[in-house]
């Protein structure tokens, strides 16, 4: 029972610090998007548009559903930062395309949120560890 006791303390304390740094993440990621009239929703889509892609591999980043990512999806285009265009290997498909204000404001924002990020105090070998720990712990079932 001890060691049971044991392990259910460890991964309590654990799963409080993951959730505190969730929180410190979504509250930098909050403030550094409202310094460029973003909502937070909005500056998560254009962190992960990497390149050109569709609404489902959005969504999947976004770790929503494609409803959701329409949404986000609607106002960043009405600001005139992304474009739906159709896609080139699949007709019934669009593709969304950063515009060139987009690409800018996406630099801008890379920028606000690695600065003073809750991470900055790990080196990039330290990241790069807590990076492969976590994916271990997600992949685990």
């Amino acid at each position: 029972m001890r060691d049971a006791d044991a392990r259910a303390t460890a991964e309590r304390e654990l799963c409080g610090l993951v959730n505190g740094m969730a929180h410190r993440i979504a509250e930098h990621v909050r403030q550094r998007a409202g310094k460029l009239g973003l909502t937070a929703p909005q500056a998560t889509a254009l962190r992960e548009l990497t390149g050109p892609m569709t609404m489902r591999e959005l969504a999947d980043r976004l770790s929503c559903e494609p409803s959701n990512a329409t949404f986000i999806v609607d106002k960043l285009e009405k600001q005139a930062l992304i474009e739906r265009r159709p896609h080139p290997a699949d007709r019934r498909a669009k593709q969304l395309v950063l515009t060139p204000q987009g690409t800018a404001l996406r630099e801008r924002l890379l920028e606000l949120l690695t600065a003073d990020s809750p991470l900055a105090g790990l080196t990039q070998e330290e990241q790069r560890t807590l990076q492969r720990l976590l994916q271990q712990a997600v992949q685990h079932r």
